[in-house]
């Protein structure tokens, strides 16, 4: 927090918009974050080519490793997977990564290929959703989930309006992955998903977005995106009352953080107590904003805490661009 504070004062001194810059920054809670550079190679623009030759060299080092640990997690394979999720909005390759992990990790060259670009935040509630589709569609298989966002390659140092700025303050890089397994399996934990929604809010797809420029993505929110809990959180009810379950009232929450305001609103809405929300909490005082991952993440997070219990009822939800939610039931097992 104290560098990115300190790097904003020097790179946008004497801007009127600043002062009120700072203190979003400083509101949105993040303490820490990781980038995929130092950070006063993040700070240099040295062009969308470069850039984007960056995302692929450090997404092809970093994300063996993630998959790896989460294969042995659910004590699979790489040919035991049917199909790989593949999600990212930082930067692009085609064919996407999911070819060179099919050719390099050593997956089953059948594999089922899906890449997910253009949810961002949303698309780890996405991929968990498609996911469960897939192994609704296909009870004996196996699905990868990756997640890969360099958010920190999408900075832009000339762009200094407010929500430029507050962005600059809040996104981080991560890579995470998880498995989901059609049948389950003996002698591991996890979420069994039992229903999954999508919802867009009307006439809000201007409300985040991306600029596609010569110097790349630029990244354009909306001063009304912080208040979409309110007409989202009827949306969340109306899954659970489907499925028999009352929203307000589950074990366990999964959400993604883009921001504290997300979180407080989202608690109140619902009726439940914000600590219901520690792990997405946890997520974003410690990684910040990490897109796609955030979900994957404050997931990791409930498993690290073995709190859950057989039984348990939860909510998992991502939201993004549209504005897009995609949300998904599930029970402890």
């Amino acid at each position: 927090m104290e560098q990115t504070l300190e790097f904003a004062r020097e790179a946008h001194a004497g801007k009127p918009q600043l002062p009120l810059a700072l203190r979003l920054i400083q509101n949105t809670g993040v303490q820490k974050r990781h980038l995929v550079q130092p950070i006063e190679e993040t700070l240099n623009h040295p062009g969308f080519e470069v850039r984007n030759r960056i995302y692929e060299m450090e997404s092809k080092k970093r994300c063996p490793e993630v998959i790896e640990e989460a294969l042995a997690n659910a004590q699979l394979t790489a040919e035991d997977i049917d199909a790989i999720i593949y999600v990212s909005c930082t930067g692009f390759m085609m064919p996407s990564l999911t070819a060179w992990l099919i050719n390099h990790m050593g997956f089953r060259y059948d594999t089922r290929q899906l890449p997910i670009a253009q949810l961002g935040c949303a698309a780890g509630g996405a991929a968990i959703n498609r996911a469960h589709d897939f192994c609704a569609a296909h009870p004996d298989s196996n699905v990868l989930i990756v997640s890969c966002e360099l958010c920190s390659l999408c900075y832009q140092p000339d762009a200094d309006d407010i929500g430029s700025l507050l962005s600059d303050g809040l996104f981080g890089d991560a890579v995470a992955a998880a498995v989901m397994r059609g049948r389950g399996a003996t002698g591991v934990r996890g979420v069994q998903l039992e229903r999954n929604a999508s919802y867009l809010i009307p006439n809000t797809e201007d409300w985040i977005s991306y600029a596609v420029r010569d110097t790349g993505f630029h990244f354009q929110l909306d001063r009304r995106v912080p208040g979409t809990m309110e007409p989202l959180a009827p949306v969340l009810r109306e899954l659970g009352e489907t499925h028999g379950w009352d929203a307000g009232d589950l074990d366990f929450y999964v959400i993604h953080a883009g921001g504290p305001r997300i979180l407080d609103d989202l608690a109140k809405y619902l009726g439940v107590d914000r600590t219901a929300f520690r792990h997405s909490s946890a997520t974003l005082t410690e990684y910040g904003n990490i897109a796609s991952a955030v979900v994957l993440d404050a997931l990791r997070r409930l498993f690290d805490e073995d709190s859950a219990i057989p039984g348990h009822k939860g909510l998992m939800a991502g939201f993004g661009p549209g504005i897009t939610a995609e949300m998904t039931l599930g029970t402890w097992v």
